[in-house]
C-alpha cells in the first residue's frame, strides 16, 4: 500500500532520502505498521517547511490533514508495511521463534527493497532505531551497499523525512483500527477496546470480556503478548495423540504415539519449546486437521 501506484515522477531518478518509522510497537491489540517517505534529495529544504513532526506530539486531526497533504503532493512518494496481529504472533510463537525486533529490521527492509525496485534512486535512508544502532546500521548497510543509512534514536524528532514517516505509519494504523472488523461473530463482541496499549484499562476490561478458555481471544489480539497471559489462569487443558513424529524423532519408536499436552494455548513467554502438530487425517476442514479435533459419538 502506498504511492507506488502510481506512475513514478522524474525526480525518482535523481538521488533520493528516505525516512522510516513504526507505529504500534506496544499495543496488544491491532497491527504494527512500517512506514516509509522518500524524496529527492533537492527537496529536503522544502520538506523541513511542511509541518511534519513525530506524530505522537500531534493530534489526530492534525495528522490526518498532513497525511492527506502528502499524499497529494506529487514531490512526495510513500508506502506501508501493515503486520497483522496473527501474524505478529504466529512470528514469535513458531518453533524458530523471532522475535520483535527482528519482525521490525524485516519490515524496514522491505519497505527500502520495495521502493528501490520501483525504480526510484535512494542514496540516503534515515531511520527511528530498534535495539542498537550501530548494530542495526551495520545490517542494513551490509544488505543494502550503495546506501547511506542514518540511525538515531528519536529520528522522527530529528529528521523531517522520518517524522513524515511517522504521520504516514500512525495514520495508517488508526485507521486500520477504526475500520477493523471483527471476523468472530460470538455474542456480546463489541470495539469498544480503548486505545489497545496493556495499560489502559478500558482495553483490560476488553480482554477479559473476550476471552474464551480454550479458542483464546479474537483475531484482533496479538496474543503471543506476555499481557495475555494473565487471562488464562484457569484455561482448559487440551490433550491429544499425535499419530506424527516430530522432526527430532522425540517420543521413542515411529510405530508409537506420543500423547503431548497444551498447557498455555499459545499466551506464554515461557522458554519452553512449541510445537505445531498437524494431523494425517483426511477429509476434515484445515481447521480442525491443524488442532487434531475429530468427531465423536461417545463421550
Amino acid at each position: 500500500m502506498g504511492s507506488e501506484a502510481i506512475l513514478l515522477q522524474e525526480w525518482a531518478s535523481q538521488p533520493c532520502i528516505m525516512g522510516i518509522d513504526e507505529a504500534g510497537r506496544g499495543p496488544v491489540l491491532g497491527p504494527m505498521v512500517y512506514g516509509c517517505l522518500y524524496c529527492a534529495r533537492s527537496y529536503q529544504k522544502t520538506l523541513a517547511t511542511l509541518s511534519f513532526a513525530d506524530s505522537k506530539t500531534l493530534k489526530e486531526e492534525k495528522r490526518e490533514e498532513l497525511f492527506d497533504n502528502l499524499k497529494g503532493n506529487e514531490s512526495i512518494g510513500w508506502a506501508v508495511d501493515v503486520l497483522c496481529p496473527r501474524e505478529l504472533s504466529a512470528k514469535m510463537l513458531k518453533r524458530n521463534k523471532i522475535n520483535l525486533n527482528e519482525i521490525s529490521h524485516q519490515s524496514a527492509m522491505s519497505l527500502i527493497d520495495r521502493v528501490l525496485k520501483m525504480g526510484v534512486l535512494l542514496t540516503e535512508v534515515y531511520i527511528d532505531t530498534v535495539g542498537d544502532p550501530g548494530k542495526y546500521e551495520i545490517m542494513l548497510s551490509k544488505n543494502f551497499p550503495s546506501i547511506k543509512f542514518v540511525v538515531a534514536k528519536k529520528a522522527d524528532s530529528l529528521y523531517p523525512v522520518v517524522s513524515g514517516a511517522s504521520i504516514v505509519a500512525k495514520v495508517t494504523r488508526d485507521r486500520a483500527l477504526r475500520e477493523w472488523v471483527l471476523d468472530e461473530t460470538a455474542e456480546n463482541m463489541h470495539r469498544n477496546f480503548g486505545s489497545g496499549y496493556p495499560g489502559d484499562p478500558q482495553t483490560k476490561f476488553w480482554l477479559e470480556q473476550h476471552k474464551h478458555s480454550v479458542f483464546g481471544f479474537p483475531t484482533l489480539v496479538r496474543f503471543s503478548w506476555g499481557t495475555c497471559t494473565t487471562y488464562f489462569k484457569d484455561i482448559v487443558e487440551v490433550v491429544w495423540e499425535s499419530d506424527k513424529m516430530d522432526e527430532e524423532g522425540e517420543g521413542g519408536s515411529n510405530s508409537g504415539k506420543r500423547q503431548l499436552k497444551l498447557r498455555n494455548v499459545g499466551f506464554t513467554t515461557s522458554k519452553s519449546k512449541s510445537e505445531e502438530i498437524e494431523s494425517s487425517g483426511k477429509g476434515r476442514g484445515r481447521f480442525f486437521r491443524t488442532r487434531k479435533l475429530e468427531i465423536v459419538t461417545d463421550f
